[in-house]
């Protein structure tokens, strides 16, 4: 039975909705200028504040936002957007370089994200996009050709395995997950993050990582099978089909 195709409507100028898994974290004390929602932290990032992730042990880093926004770069082509060639869905889209470079090929292509500045952006560059969390019911849901987990959002929710579930839901049986990875020597580790913008700084939420050597069992978990490993400069990502028609990756 062949599956319909999926509509993607026109961008919508409107009131931007966020129904996400932080809304219990979006409710600080309306006096307290310390603190800052983890939304409101990432739309600042994406209009231009530095934003500081927190570790658990105290130690930090500056989001990298400059590697999200530019225009998709000749690694982001070979390794993500030349494997799409129907409707993808590009979870976490961010600024929409990715959505971006799709829609220009002529792919069908939605990107999603809890930043209702991300979402602005990606519309900005011609790119379908909604605000909302993966786990909200989705548009096309099971017809996805190409589903993205680009630049480490494999982590989002601190729960790999769930995460996958959920978009091999959102997957077409002859579908695949384009998942990127850490480098070696990670396995996969969850931590509790806090996002800073000055002096404001957010609640803990949970974050995971996903190496070369975690992915294998993340996707068996899930239901799912790593059926190719491509890496280019310092980049990795594995290619995820449903367990039951994906052919094994071959060893060397």
């Amino acid at each position: 039975m062949n599956t319909p195709p999926v509509e993607i409507s026109a961008p919508s100028r409107g009131t931007l909705p966020a129904r996400t898994v932080f809304a219990r974290l979006e409710r600080p004390a309306l006096a307290d200028r310390s603190s800052i929602t983890v939304i409101a932290a990432m739309d600042a990032a994406f209009t231009g504040e530095m934003c500081e992730l927190i570790w658990a042990d105290g130690s930090t880093k500056v989001m990298p936002v400059h590697r999200w926004d530019r225009t998709a770069c000749e690694t982001d082509l070979q390794l993500l957007v030349d494997m799409c060639q129907g409707p993808t869905l590009d979870v976490g889209c961010g600024p929409g370089r990715l959505t971006g470079a799709l829609t220009v090929r002529g792919v069908p292509t939605l990107g999603i994200d809890i930043s209702p500045q991300a979402v602005r952006q990606t519309r900005e560059r011609g790119g379908a996009a909604i605000c909302q969390d993966i786990f909200d019911p989705m548009p096309g849901s099971d017809a996805w050709q190409h589903i993205l987990l680009a630049d480490g959002n494999i982590g989002l929710g601190g729960h790999p395995v769930r995460l996958l579930r959920r978009v091999a839901e959102l997957m077409r049986p002859d579908g695949t997950v384009l998942v990127e990875l850490a480098g070696p020597g990670v396995g996969w580790v969850h931590r509790q993050v806090r996002l800073r913008v000055g002096q404001r700084v957010s609640r803990p939420f949970s974050w995971a990582t996903v190496g070369l050597e975690g992915i294998d069992q993340v996707a068996k978990e899930a239901g799912l099978m790593v059926t190719d490993l491509r890496c280019m400069t310092d980049r990795h990502v594995a290619t995820l089909k449903h367990a039951r028609s994906a052919p094994k990756m071959m060893g060397p």
